[in-house]
């Protein structure tokens, strides 16, 4: 495996679960195991992409840790793993996926699968924005009446139809597995998130 490929932290309590996901998962990704609460936030750093957090544990509970995770706003994704059936106190609960145990192997590679595609699309998002302001800005400065023509510009354009089409492709790719619920529910969060202007 390369530096490139990415980190998942299985925190679970039941020893051998968390055995079990690491062999599911471990052929594709750096995984790193905690048992607890405590060793989970231990183990948190920015390498970790997604967590999948056992919700009920003996030190600190899964909202316990996921609040902790948003507090110290690390950049991963969370997927929420455990016997609890939901309720509507996940209503604020800032988890990305929520699945009820017991899993399956594919139940857990496609969670780790789709919520890593999600990072990449909220990137390619970000990245979107600044070339799209890049563009407006040019636009703006030019004469209304003429189009940019320059080497630059044109690049520029480029770059926003490329990343469009690979935006498309992600979403795509999100909505074949069903999971483009889960791609509304993220952008209401981030809305919900945005400071007042």
């Amino acid at each position: 495996m390369s530096d490139e490929t990415p980190t998942v932290l299985v925190v679970e309590d039941e020893r051998d679960l968390a055995e079990l996901y690491t062999t599911w998962l471990a052929e594709s990704y750096h995984v790193r195991t905690a048992g607890d609460g405590r060793e989970a936030l231990d183990e948190l750093d920015e390498d970790v992409s997604v967590v999948l957090l056992d919700r009920r544990m003996h030190d600190l509970s899964g909202e316990e840790v996921l609040e902790a995770i948003r507090d110290r706003s690390i950049d991963c994704r969370v997927a929420m793993v455990t016997a609890v059936e939901p309720g509507t106190e996940i209503v604020d609960m800032a988890f990305d996926d929520y699945l009820v145990k017991p899993v399956s192997r594919d139940d857990i590679e496609r969670t780790v699968s789709n919520l890593l595609v999600r990072n990449e699309y909220d990137e390619g998002i970000r990245q979107l924005f600044s070339l799209a302001s890049k563009k407006a800005l040019l636009e703006s400065e030019t004469n209304p009446t003429a189009p940019v023509e320059t080497e630059e510009y044109h690049r520029l354009l480029d770059d926003i139809d490329e990343l469009r089409a690979e935006l498309d492709d992600k979403l795509d790719r999100l909505g074949e597995d069903g999971d483009l619920t889960a791609v509304y529910r993220d952008l209401a969060r981030d809305l919900d998130e945005k400071p007042d202007d």
